[in-house]
């Protein structure tokens, strides 16, 4: 590691990123800072890594620079640092919705990746999309995807799909933590103990979606494999699209997605 890191904000997402981060690279190269100076002393002392008192010297001599704050922080943050980012360094940040030209606007001299990760970076099982412009070199995108490889997979997309992306895996993990909810509880009503129910509510989940990945096979595919002729779960099945399922998470992504948008302004 020929470089150093630099994260400003500790919180759910930026924390869980660079927890991933810490434990592949070398902790002496990596710093953080956080608006509650409490909670980035504690980060930085359980993961062996150096807390900066300020933004502006979490910056300095940082070639990778991730910004996990929120979109209405940023305008605040990048008061602080604008004029002290290398032109040799690479700004990623993750606030949803905040395009590219608005990052420039606040820092011209700047040159910056745009991420949009999920919370599951916490196991190292991150969705994590990124963008970027012709001024970020091959080798530095390389180095971006590889740090944000310690917490799962990464893919680049074009610019206007991080919108979607943010509702569908940044938003994501809420959406499906309330199906493993819905189903322990029909579980309990079916006579299952509470912390049985919520163990098969889960691994049932994190199964099927690996028959998805594992397999390659479309989900409709896996279904029909499921749904025997008259049998139980058809009937299920019959039931949720009685309820408008399909319509209904289609709503709640379009939501989060128009959100995505309207932060972004």
């Amino acid at each position: 590691m020929d470089f150093s890191i630099s994260c400003i904000g500790t919180g759910a997402m930026g924390g869980a990123i660079m927890r991933a981060v810490c434990k592949k690279y070398d902790v002496k190269k990596i710093k953080v800072t956080d608006k509650n100076a409490a909670m980035g002393k504690k980060f930085a002392k359980e993961n062996g890594c150096a807390f900066a008192a300020t933004n502006a010297e979490a910056v300095k001599n940082s070639k990778y620079i991730f910004l996990a704050v929120k979109p209405q922080f940023l305008g605040e943050v990048f008061e602080e640092i604008a004029d002290l980012i290398s032109p040799d360094s690479v700004v990623i940040s993750m606030a949803a919705g905040v395009k590219l030209e608005k990052l420039e606007a606040w820092a011209p001299k700047a040159r910056f990746v745009r991420m949009m990760p999920n919370v599951c970076a916490q196991i190292g099982e991150a969705m994590t999309a990124v963008t970027y412009k012709s001024n970020i070199t091959d080798e530095e995108a390389g180095a971006v995807k590889e740090i944000l490889g310690s917490a799962g997979k990464v893919e680049q997309v074009p610019e206007k799909l991080m919108d979607c992306v943010t509702a569908v895996s940044g938003s994501g993990p809420a959406f499906v933590f309330m199906f493993i909810e819905a189903l322990a509880d029909a579980a309990v009503r079916c006579g299952m103990p509470r912390a049985q129910a919520y163990t098969y509510a889960a691994q049932t989940v994190y199964g099927s979606a690996g028959m998805v990945m594992e397999t390659g096979s479309h989900p409709a595919v896996l279904k029909d494999m499921v749904c025997s002729p008259a049998g139980t779960t058809i009937e299920g099945v019959a039931a949720l699209e009685k309820q408008g399922f399909r319509n209904a998470v289609i709503d709640a992504v379009t939501a989060a997605c128009q959100k995505s948008i309207e932060l972004g302004k």
